[in-house]
């Protein structure tokens, strides 16, 4: 830089025991010895371009060596800069390869107290060389001496302050008292002015779609924060990767350089979305081409939902298995049920929509169908036996194997009683064996009986005896022209009489009667057909034991009709 090679200050301090000298005779000794050397950042200058590089613009500024301007510093990058334009700038200072730096911001050096008092009213920025540090800043020579605080130097520490000594800086007067010569300087305003003209321009050269380079500044929980050279974009975490990413570390790190794109910028809140994905290969554009229908693979079930699992069969290309896809037998509650996140499964595709980015999937499919054969292993009047696996108000199921369940209806439990719900009788896990009534593969369902595979009372009865014997009973029900009659421990029959009204005394009296040994006096006469107790012409009522005679015995229904004997 031409300033930098001016000599220091000539006006230096009185000492203690000097008479102080007139400041109009020191600012003249100055411009005196200044004379000579006149600065480039004197006066504002018309630059012309000359040329443009990658990163810079060169200007003719009238002197032997050109001036330089970053491209930052024109509106869209320069893009619509063109050799032979002109544009006022200041000289700055010179750069390592021997050209001036030059800025657009207006820079003056004033020569007089009347330039400073111009220069301080229109917050023009004035060119001065730091002379020495002293305590709390440096001396600034700005054509007088000028106090900069360290505070105001845009340095960092005392080593950088130092640094300063001998060097010319551009800065802004933040106070000037021309009788008590007091003048105040700020560095430090200027330098973040001209930051921000420089991130102004480079915010306005960037435009949508635009692929940047820049460095991982920090993470955040939703993604990153990415530095584009002094201007933050956001890195949100959906657009990391194709896969789904579950933390911004997993893809990124602090100080990392990337390449991102630009998704978006907001003209109102200045906020630039990126994206690092989209500089990626699109994994669903060749999805139609790698995987068709009935196409087996292997994947890792990534989340589950209520209605199913997703899994990822490749890095960004998920599909669903919805719950119902996902056994042959059992009905699943929830996917957790079958399968967890991160295990690694085999599916089948059912089905690909790529314009939806959809794929479904079914896990049972990669298995073999347990129904394909069920009626070669369980014929209908085969004996099955499993574990309970359900109770329901109607019954129970069971499983009979694998995948295989078959319904036992409440009705079908039990042959001597009728029972208000299954759990009178079953609990779940409960082993028990049954008999296959029925096969229906269609609606994937098989009906059981435990009844009919286990003897009963009745079996036997009606095995002993034959239409026509006389045997012992109590009347036990009476109405609408019919009776129940208990022929023994839970065996009953039904007997059509015409029902005539009993005495009341009688009917108080058969009321009272001790039954306590009705089944043992019952079970001595069913083998001996022994005339019952009552006469015959005595009219029937609930309690009274007598002799009907055998009218009909079913031994499938297991029913038995009887008449008086």
């Amino acid at each position: 830089m031409i300033a930098s090679k001016r000599a220091p200050a000539a006006v230096a301090e009185p000492e203690a025991d000097e008479p102080e000298e007139d400041f109009g005779a020191l600012l003249s000794q100055f411009e005196k010895s200044h004379s000579h050397k006149s600065a480039p950042g004197q006066k504002q200058l018309q630059g012309t371009v000359v040329s443009l590089s990658a990163d810079q613009v060169f200007l003719d500024i009238g002197y032997k060596t050109e001036g330089v301007l970053t491209r930052s510093a024109f509106i869209k990058n320069a893009d619509g800069v063109k050799v032979g334009e002109s544009f006022p700038v200041s000289v700055t200072g010179r750069n390592e390869e021997g050209y001036y730096e030059l800025s657009r911001f207006k820079v003056a050096q004033p020569r007089d107290w009347s330039a400073l008092e111009a220069a301080f009213a229109d917050k023009t920025a004035v060119v001065g060389t730091v002379t020495e540090v002293v305590k709390g800043g440096v001396r600034v020579d700005v054509g007088v001496r000028a106090f900069m605080p360290a505070s105001r130097s845009g340095t960092k520490d005392a080593a950088e302050l130092e640094k300063l000594v001998g060097s010319e800086i551009t800065c802004r007067i933040t106070k000037l008292d021309v009788m008590d010569e007091d003048v105040v300087v700020d560095r430090r305003v200027v330098l973040e002015e001209q930051a921000r003209g420089v991130m102004e321009g480079r915010r306005a050269a960037m435009k949508e779609g635009d692929t940047v380079g820049g460095t991982i500044r920090s993470l955040v929980p939703y993604g990153a924060f990415v530095d584009l050279g002094g201007i933050d974009g956001l890195l949100h975490i959906s657009d990391m990767a194709h896969t789904r990413v579950a933390k911004a570390e997993d893809v990124v790190s602090v100080g990392q350089e990337v390449q991102v794109r630009i998704l978006k910028i907001d003209a109102e809140t200045k906020k630039i979305s990126l994206g690092l994905k989209q500089l990626q290969a699109e994994p669903w554009a060749t999805v139609p081409e790698r995987f068709q229908a009935g196409q087996r693979v292997t994947g890792t079930v990534t989340r589950l939902q209520d209605f199913g699992a997703f899994v990822e069969i490749e890095p960004g290309v998920e599909g669903l298995i919805h719950i119902s896809e996902m056994s042959w037998g059992k009905k699943v509650r929830h996917p957790s049920d079958v399968v967890k996140q991160g295990d690694r499964v085999d599916a089948v595709i059912l089905g690909i929509k790529p314009e939806e980015r959809r794929i479904s999937l079914g896990l049972k499919h990669a298995m073999a169908d347990p129904w394909s054969d069920v009626r070669q292993k369980f014929p209908e009047g085969s004996e099955v036996e499993g574990p309970v696996t359900k109770i329901m108000n109607f019954g129970a199921f069971v499983q009979i194997a694998a995948g295989i369940e078959g319904l036992v209806h409440v009705s079908e439990i039990v042959a001597d009683r009728r029972i208000n719900h299954p759990s009178d009788v079953l609990r779940a896990g409960q082993v028990v064996k049954a008999l296959v009534l029925a096969i229906d593969t269609e609606k994937r369902q098989i009906k059981l009986s435990m009844k009919q595979l286990i003897p009963t009372s009745i079996d036997e009865y009606i095995a002993e005896h034959k239409a026509g014997d006389v045997v012992s009973g109590r009347v036990v029900e009476l109405g609408g022209g019919s009776a129940v009659v208990e022929l023994g421990e839970g065996i009953r029959a039904q007997c059509r009489v015409k029902v005539e009204a009993a005495p009341a005394a009688e009917e108080k009296s058969a009321g009272k009667a001790d039954l306590s040994s009705l089944s043992s006096l019952l079970s001595a006469r069913w083998k001996g057909n022994a005339p019952a107790a009552a006469a015959k012409a005595e009219p029937l009522s609930a309690g009274q034991i007598r002799s009907f005679r055998i009218v009909k015995l079913d031994a499938e229904s297991k029913k038995i009709e009887v008449e008086l004997g």
